[in-house]
Order: C-alpha cells, then structure tokens, then sequence
C-alpha cells in the first residue's frame, strides 16, 4: 500500500508528497485536472472532475477558448473541496520522438506558475497523460518529480505538491522516481 509518504532529501523534495486516492477528494487550495485540449470535460480524472465540481466549471471553461497542450489554464473549483482547478492538457504518447517530455514537463511548469500567481500554498497534481494518453508511467513519474522539484528550488510557492496517484501501481512508480532523484539517479 502506498498511503500517504513525505519524501525528505533536499527542501524541495520535502514539499512534494505521493498519494493514492481520489483527486476530487484533495481538499487543497488547486488541484490540476488532465484536460483536453477544449476543456469542455472527458473521461479519466477529467470527467471526474467535472461530475464532482458540477456544472458551473463546464460554464467557465466554456469561455477559455480551450488550451493547447503543455499549457495551463486556471478556473473556479466550484463544488470541490479547493479554491482553483488548473486544467492542463499533456501529450499522447507517440512512441516518444515527437517531444512528448518537453510537453509534459511543460504542463507541470505553467500549472504550478499559474498556482503562483494565484498565491496556492497547496496543489494536487494527477498522473498527467497516464490514462487514455498512454504515456509510460515511470517516464511521466520521473518528468514529474523532476519539474516539481526544479519549480520548487526556485519559488517558495506552492508550499506543498500533492502527487495524487489512482491506484497503487502508479503510486508506487511515483515513490520510486522520488527515491530516485533522491538519491541522484
């Protein structure tokens, strides 16, 4: 079982934590939702958040004009215990030589400098592009961990990243890309 771990090592890695759950759970002031690019909701974490936050996230996402995919755009979180939902769309995985790590390295950038901005002390982040976008977990885990810690060395918001894994597979290539950037592999 992967419950709920704080990884220690350098400051910054001492602000992320993996955790397996539910991310329409998180009561925490953003929680990032794996959008498509219209952001008008789907399936995955996607739909879950748009059942769970209710129809008026529909209505304001319905005026963004949609998102590409590496960026990042922030809405109300409505009916979800959190303030903002940041909805980011990653890449599908083509097989990896059609810059797929740039763009999810990307939206894990732009999500946590729009949670900046917003002044979010705290923030839930998914597996981004490990469902329907099939992109190798322990790869998406590695790109995670690392572009929250290089954000993290660099600002002192967010105060805390929840990694919220869906089962515990995936939960447990998250704790094993902390480990390993822990210990500088």
């Amino acid at each position: 079982m992967c419950a709920s771990e704080t990884h220690t090592g350098s400051k910054a890695l001492a602000r992320m934590e993996v955790v397996e759950g539910d991310i329409t759970r998180m009561a925490v002031d953003a929680i990032v939702n794996a959008a498509n690019s219209s952001l008008l909701g789907g399936g995955g974490v996607d739909g879950a958040i748009h059942r769970a936050a209710g129809p008026e996230l529909l209505a304001e996402c319905r005026t963004l004009g949609g998102c590409p995919t590496g960026e990042a755009r922030i809405t109300g979180a409505y009916r979800l215990p959190a303030t903002y939902v940041i909805h980011t769309v990653g890449p599908v995985w083509q097989g990896g030589d059609r810059g797929e790590a740039e763009l999810l390295a990307a939206c894990y950038h732009n999500s946590l400098e729009q949670a900046r901005q917003k002044g979010v002390r705290t923030i839930a982040f998914p597996a981004i592009s490990c469902g329907v976008y099939r992109y190798p977990v322990m790869e998406a885990a590695r790109i995670a961990v690392r572009e929250v810690r290089e954000f993290l060395e660099r600002h002192a918001l967010p105060e805390t990243v929840y990694l919220v894994c869906f089962g515990p597979e995936v939960c447990r290539a998250y704790r094993r890309a902390l480990e390993e950037i822990q210990e500088g592999r």
